[in-house]
């Protein structure tokens, strides 16, 4: 397997660094051969060299089997990263250049991990949200006429293709196929955004009467915002456009314990360029370099990228890889009950030989 690391900003590097010492352990193991290739792209690359991410670069990581992300942009404010260079000119161009088109996100609540919702556990936390990744309001379609007047106007373009939101929805009742419910939700605005909401909702209701085997639900996103609260255990398998799923997925990890927690996969499930994997926390400046970074969120990403692309590419050794991975997480967590996962008094390198360990 050949996996392409973008350590990026802040804390990136430390937390890739105690991820790839678990890789080798678990590599080890398994007989699994890998090799790594380092990126440098990142915000601090974009201010030191004045570039960011090229259509050549993007040719570079094609060559790989997947990419492994710390953390990108979070650097003080500088006039030059303003817009959001950084997400848009290298999230957002490998999403869409590579044909990520499935987010992945798994909201879990781990042994050991406080919730902030009272009396749940993690029976009652555990599911997947499948984020539509390449359409929506990211695509960029609108623009600003009298800027800085009082005559203002902008707009920004809800987008929406059959083809889009099918291949997602198709994605999503497979991976519900695989859970023990065997149960899958569309969250949308439908009664509202009723042109883009109405290609969703036909879509779906459609492709699932391919799958009489799958039980199906809808709920309006703020409906759902308030079941994940009030009501978390109704959901097993979520499927949701981009905009409402970057918001409801970040709700999700808070629910399961933070953003220190979390994990995510943006997949090319066809295999027809690398899929990336990345925390979803940010770059944490404040406390770069101290090795006070807790590196769960990329370990575990890490193992979902061995999951994932094992599974894209036919290797039965990386699959067994990621979940051992994950397992060895959940044997660690518990060692943060009580303590903040920010600050729990590890170590970043501590913390990655405690899942070497329990591998």
């Amino acid at each position: 397997m050949k996996i392409a690391v973008i350590a990026g900003d802040g804390i990136g590097p430390e937390v890739v660094g105690a991820s790839l010492e678990v890789l080798k352990t678990v590599a080890a193991a398994n007989n699994l051969s890998y090799t790594t290739t380092d990126f440098p792209f990142s915000a601090k690359h974009f201010l030191d060299s004045g570039h960011i991410l090229d259509d050549a670069d993007v040719a570079k990581l094609k060559e790989f089997d997947a990419i492994l992300l710390g953390a990108v942009g979070g650097l003080p404010n500088d006039p030059r990263l303003a817009g959001g260079v950084i997400e848009k000119g290298i999230l957002l161009k490998l999403r869409f250049d590579l044909d990520q088109y499935i987010n992945l996100r798994p909201v879990t609540l781990y042994p050991g991990i406080d919730t902030p919702l009272k009396d749940k556990t993690s029976e009652h936390i555990n599911f997947v949200c499948v984020r539509e990744n390449t359409e929506d309001l990211y695509c960029g379609l609108g623009g600003i006429v009298r800027k800085g007047t009082p005559q203002e106007v902008a707009n920004q373009t809800m987008v929406a293709t059959r083809f889009g939101a099918e291949r997602c929805i198709r994605y999503a009742f497979e991976l519900a196929r695989t859970r023990s419910r065997k149960h899958l939700t569309l969250v949308h605005k439908t009664n509202v955004l009723n042109f883009a909401g109405d290609t969703w909702h036909r879509a779906f209701e459609e492709v699932a009467e391919e799958y009489s085997d799958i039980e199906t639900g809808y709920h309006h996103v703020d409906a759902c915002c308030m079941f994940m609260v009030a009501q978390p255990e109704v959901y097993d398998t979520i499927v949701v456009p981009n905009m409402f799923g970057d918001i409801i997925t970040d709700l999700g990890a808070a629910i399961a314990g933070g953003m220190g927690i979390a994990s995510s996969g943006n997949l090319n499930p066809g295999g027809t360029a690398p899929s990336m994997f990345e925390p979803v926390h940010g770059s944490a400046p404040d406390i770069a370099g101290q090795n006070l970074a807790n590196p769960i969120a990329t370990i575990d990403s890490l193992g979902l990228l061995l999951r994932e692309t094992g599974r894209i590419k036919g290797n039965a050794a990386a699959v067994k890889c990621g979940e051992q991975i994950g397992a060895a997480v959940k044997k660690v967590t518990p060692k943060f009950a009580g303590k903040s996962l920010d600050r729990s008094g590890f170590g970043t390198d501590e913390i990655g030989r405690m899942v070497s360990d329990a591998l």
